[in-house]
């Protein structure tokens, strides 16, 4: 198959979680035999940071300045194309939904990668610019990053006609154990862009036990944390990490964090791609609790679920041998389950099924 995409990023994994998961499905899809084309505005705060130039698995990136520029070779793309998908936060999604519409593509889909973010700001009465005032009725097939109670809302909304979750996932090729390195090691870790509707888990789960255990050492990576964060003499911070330090990152955690964003964990089937990249890289996992998270990795075996700072605390107290075994075990089931190849089959299989009115049965659905 020949995908055309049209999307916020996959050049530049600088504070979002699109392009990782980007060059993942595109590496799978490659290996499967399927091509992709990948439409990116050039912005001038992903250029500054831009970690990627070629997209993995010999697809086409088409970076470019403005809609006019790229309109007449989009439609030559999508001539030929099996699949055209317009994702969330596309800085011309909805210019890119009409072309997308009125091609003779076969199957015209949406992934919606910030989902309880979409609800939220309609449900707000704000509006959303890549969303256009048809919704998404039009669409083939609407994909959402979460499940759950997401997948009804995008069809009594946004009018969506066909849903289905296509969550994170991790490449184990570039996401593995690799040596621990000094300036990343913690004896809890958290590695995410800042947002303020975690903030409230983050200071139960992380702030606050580090500031009750000054001896053990704390380590933050991301971007975009405000001047006021109340950092801790032992809470240590590393700024932007590019995917490529990642795996050292994680190797170097005897725990790591997951925390959630609120409208996320409210609607459930919400797991996070950095999830996955931990439980690959053989790092113990700490995580709060949203509704589906059983059904991605087993409470108690494979991840240890903090509802509270002495739940985190318990966490952090757990002997090496415990950790370990844990650890093992949700890697174990990461490479089995959470893949990017797994999920390339399965956006295949969806798109296929989409095509002849069929459904597939995915978790959280």
């Amino acid at each position: 198959m020949k995908l055309v995409i049209f999307g916020l990023t996959v050049s530049s994994s600088w504070g979002n979680g699109h392009a990782t998961l980007w060059r993942g499905l595109c590496r799978a899809l490659s290996r499967n035999g399927h091509r992709v084309v990948f439409y990116e505005r050039d912005m001038p705060y992903y250029a500054g940071h831009r970690d990627l130039t070629e997209l993995p698995g010999g697809g086409c990136l088409r970076l470019y300045t403005g809609w006019s520029e790229i309109y007449r070779i989009a439609r030559q793309d999508l001539a030929d194309a099996d699949v055209v998908m317009v994702t969330s936060y596309c800085p011309d999604g909805i210019a890119a939904t009409e072309l997308a519409l009125s091609s003779p593509v076969r199957c015209r889909c949406f992934y919606d990668l910030d989902t309880p973010v979409t609800l939220a700001r309609l449900a707000a009465g704000e509006s959303v610019e890549y969303i256009g005032p048809r919704g998404l009725g039009d669409f083939d097939l609407v994909l959402s990053y979460t499940g759950g109670t997401a997948l009804e809302a995008l069809k009594t909304r946004l009018g969506a006609r066909c849903t289905a979750p296509l969550y994170g996932s991790v490449d184990p090729e570039l996401h593995r154990p690799e040596p621990e390195k000094p300036q990343y090691r913690a004896d809890l870790s958290y590695l995410g862009t800042y947002a303020a509707d975690r903030q409230d888990t983050l200071e139960s789960l992380f702030i606050e036990p580090a500031r009750r255990l000054p001896e053990r050492r704390f380590v933050i990576g991301g971007a975009q944390y405000p001047a006021a964060f109340p950092w801790t003499c032992n809470i240590h911070f590393v700024r932007h990490l590019p995917p490529g330090e990642h795996p050292a990152f994680f190797s170097s955690s005897r725990l790591t964090l997951n925390v959630t964003r609120r409208s996320m964990a409210a609607m459930g089937f919400c797991p996070s791609g950095r999830m996955f990249e931990a439980a690959a890289c053989g790092a113990p996992i700490v995580s709060d609790w949203w509704t589906g998270l059983d059904g991605f990795f087993e409470p108690g075996a494979e991840i240890v679920v903090a509802r509270s700072t002495e739940e985190a605390l318990a966490a952090i107290e757990m002997s090496d041998a415990e950790c370990s075994a844990m650890a093992r075990r949700a890697r174990e089931r990461t490479i089995e389950e959470h893949t990017a190849e797994r999920r390339a089959s399965t956006l295949i299989a969806l798109i296929e099924n989409a095509r002849s009115g069929e459904t597939v049965a995915v978790l959280g659905d």
